[in-house]
C-alpha cells in the first residue's frame, strides 16, 4: 500500500536538482531520502547523478575538442521542445 507521504521514482528524479542544492524543505528531504532507502533504482540514479556533476566539474574549456560545445548545445535545445 502506498501512502500519501512516500515519493515515486518520477518524484525523485524531479526533485533530485534540489535536494543536492540542498534546497527541498525538510519533511521533502525527509520523504526523498526515505525512498532512497527502499529504491536501489533511485540511489543509482542519484549516484550517476552526483558522478557527472563532479565529472563536469572537473572538465576546463580547452578540453572540450573543437565543435562538440556547439553540437552539445544544439541537442540540448532540440531536447526541450515540446
Amino acid at each position: 500500500m502506498r501512502l500519501d507521504r512516500e515519493l515515486t521514482c518520477a518524484q525523485v528524479v524531479e526533485l533530485v536538482t534540489a535536494y543536492l542544492e540542498q534546497r527541498l524543505p525538510a519533511a521533502d528531504t525527509e520523504r526523498f531520502e526515505e525512498h532512497l532507502v527502499f529504491c536501489d533504482g533511485c540511489t543509482t540514479y542519484l549516484d550517476q547523478v552526483r558522478a557527472t556533476i563532479a565529472a563536469a566539474g572537473a572538465l576546463r574549456r580547452e578540453d572540450i575538442p573543437a565543435g562538440l560545445k556547439e553540437r552539445l548545445l544544439e541537442t540540448f535545445r532540440e531536447s526541450r521542445l515540446p
